[in-house]
């Protein structure tokens, strides 16, 4: 089956910095061609996990430079360009899609707090704008702003507006999404513990942090619920589920990046205001990894 853009696992790119707190270039391009050969389906830079809010605009282009550059059209590109102006937005999409990215994940207008019909009017300046698909990033407990389903419905009837990640954490509202919007409009979710629910739903796919360090154990997990294997893909999901739940002992992307330092993927290094783990994170960190027998199986 040919897979349409967006779907199945995609991967929030975590970005590397060297010990100077400088974009890591070769780690980046490192960490975007160990997701390809590891079979995943779309790469994601540049979102929360990517720490996008402390990089620079030209960083994060850069960013997607590097991962358009190894992707070489194997794998679709979702660059991250959101925030609460608009034509700010609009700007940074217009170099994302220059930079040759395929599609945009923009996440909702955060402090401002717009009015539904002021979302409606955001997402549509920016999506005949930049003429690339637009996928909606709903995660109200980051931005304070909750794009409900009725929202989305509308939003799918625009042009350009391809899908919606979504990561409110609540199955209620997934499961009205999921009801009611049209066929064509994608709904991800933004929660790798929900992955499995939101694809017996109607879901198609996940935005995954976890798939940094396991790129082919999720791109699996969600090949499995296409397929409708379910006991398959439940087994799977439990196994994983630890994992996937100290991924969120503290604040993303900490626990990940930590993760991926013990397994020799990068250096530990974030930007303020990001910090380590607390030494008891840090322990669970690596007593989950150690007992899902990660720490032996991964190399860069």
């Amino acid at each position: 089956m040919e897979r349409r853009s967006f779907t199945g696992c995609g991967t929030a790119l975590v970005t590397p910095f060297r010990r100077d707190g400088s974009l890591d270039e070769a780690g980046v391009s490192r960490l975007a061609r160990r997701q390809i050969d590891a079979g995943i389906h779309f790469l994601v830079p540049c979102g929360t996990t990517g720490e996008s809010p402390t990089l620079s605009e030209d960083e994060r282009v850069r960013v997607v430079e590097l991962v358009v550059e190894q992707a070489h059209g194997r794998v679709p590109v979702l660059a991250g360009a959101g925030g609460y102006d608009t034509q700010d937005v609009i700007h940074t999409a217009k170099r994302m899609r220059r930079a040759g990215a395929d599609g945009i994940l923009s996440v909702t207008p955060y402090y401002n707090k717009p009015t539904p019909d002021g979302l409606v009017a955001h997402y549509r300046a920016i999506a005949e704008a930049v003429e690339l698909p637009v996928i909606v990033y709903n995660v109200p407990g980051r931005t304070g702003c909750n794009v409900d389903p009725a929202t989305l419905v509308r939003l799918a009837s625009v042009p350009n507006i391809a899908g919606v990640k979504e990561a409110s954490g609540n199955m209620a509202q997934m499961c009205e999404i999921c009801a009611s919007v049209p066929e064509h409009f994608i709904v991800l979710s933004g929660d790798d513990a929900l992955t499995l629910p939101l694809m017996a739903i109607g879901g198609r796919g996940i935005v995954s942090v976890a798939s940094n360090e396991i790129p082919a154990e999720m791109s699996r997990l969600a090949e499995l619920a296409e397929r409708g294997d379910f006991a398959s893909a439940r087994q799977l999901h439990n196994r994983l589920m630890p994992l996937l739940q100290v991924n969120f002992i503290e604040s993303n992307p900490i626990p990940v990046k930590s993760a991926m330092a013990m397994l020799g993927l990068l250096e530990e290094i974030y930007r303020l205001p990001m910090v380590p783990p607390r030494p008891a994170s840090r322990e669970k960190i690596a007593a989950v990894l150690k007992s899902l027998g990660i720490t032996d199986a991964i190399h860069a």
